[in-house]
């Protein structure tokens, strides 16, 4: 397995280089070959804790939940079991892996105990996952949206995708009620008429990775919200004009940019990664038409296949980013390689075409 990963990786990486190739000249990588690949590359790591400090980083924990979905997908019961090994610290309660401080960044890691459930059906692991779900919403605000609510569009995901998490593993509409609530609420105050969304509603720059956590987000929580919610046109209509926007943005080389509307801006693999996922979704489940949508899938996919090592690490990764009202800020952000804040976007878009070859 190994030789034939890097067979098709090295074909993957030497048609870039060649002078003029284009990335319709690309062979395409096995989704396969390529996941597992990057998931032993988490496996092979340290944990990412927040700072170092305690509490699973909320990059690692999208990075676990890419990998188990993989895992199961491929019905690879060893690899489902590994995986897990390394989070079943989740279920001692002062583990390192656990922060409880009421932090969107904090709860989301929530995600990762709430998958293991969902997978293995040991009550532990939903118990667990609850506890971050339930907490975020202790005190909620007036408007009923959670305490921690603070207007980064990151935050679409880091609350959306585990209220839809724990409405999977109960389906108690409570759960999804908050997640569906969160998120049109940020639409209203964020998506511009461009179809793309601000960083914050005082930094009026469309980065990449924060509108791919938008993207992402609206397509975890519409795949399981009921047909019949109140809220789900109000967020489909969101999502297909993000859609919509994107298809304009891409670049001729299949990525999407760290500045999305900013043509001299560097190609940035996070927030392709995720806005291929939440297209895939979309294309598979019917709300995105194929023939305009598969195309740029594709392309990105290529582009992407590019960007991985052979040692599973995905390059031209923006590091973490906060708001600052300046352009510069956003265009000078350190590139990084193998970081999970790309990783996971590249496991989830993987584990959706694993999705379509196993059930066509």
């Amino acid at each position: 397995m190994k030789k034939l990963f890097v067979l098709l990786t090295g074909l993957c990486l030497a048609a870039p280089c060649a002078g003029g190739t284009k990335v319709d000249d690309v062979q395409p990588c096995d989704e396969k070959i390529l996941g597992l690949e990057v998931i032993e590359n988490l496996l092979d790591r340290e944990y990412m804790l927040y700072y170092g400090d305690k509490g699973l980083h909320y990059a690692e924990a999208c990075t676990g939940v890419g990998a188990l979905r993989i895992a199961e997908s491929l019905q690879d019961r060893k690899l489902i079991e590994r995986i897990i090994a390394r989070y079943e610290k989740f279920l001692e309660p002062d583990s390192f892996l656990i922060s409880r401080q009421p932090h969107v960044d904090h709860n989301v890691e929530g995600i990762v105990p709430l998958q293991i459930y969902l997978i293995t059906g040991d009550k532990r692991y939903l118990n667990a996952g609850l506890s971050f779900a339930d907490s975020q919403w202790e005190n909620p605000r007036e408007d009923g949206l959670t305490s921690q609510t603070r207007w980064w569009i990151d935050d679409m995901y880091m609350v959306g995708m585990l209220q839809i998490q724990a409405y999977r593993a109960t389906r108690e509409i409570k759960y999804a009620d908050r997640a569906a609530l969160q998120l049109a609420t940020y639409i209203n105050k964020l998506q511009q008429p461009n179809g793309l969304f601000f960083h914050g509603p005082e930094f009026h720059y469309h980065w990449g990775r924060g509108n791919g956590w938008v993207a992402a987000s609206m397509a975890e929580v519409l795949k399981s919200l009921p047909v019949d919610h109140p809220g789900r046109p109000e967020l489909m209509a969101g999502y297909r004009k993000m859609m919509a926007a994107l298809l304009t943005f891409q670049s001729d080389n299949g990525m999407w940019r760290q500045l999305i509307d900013y043509e001299y801006s560097w190609a940035e693999s996070s927030c392709t990664a995720m806005f291929s996922y939440a297209m895939t979704v979309g294309v598979q489940l019917g709300w995105l038409d194929k023939d305009a949508y598969g195309p740029a899938v594709e392309k990105a996919w290529k582009a992407l296949c590019a960007h991985v090592d052979r040692e599973g690490n995905v390059r031209e990764i923006c590091v973490g980013t906060g708001q600052v009202d300046d352009i510069e800020f956003y265009l000078k952000r350190p590139r990084t390689l193998g970081d999970f804040h790309g990783q996971a976007p590249v496991l989830w878009f993987i584990h959706e075409r694993l999705d379509k070859r196993n059930h066509p």
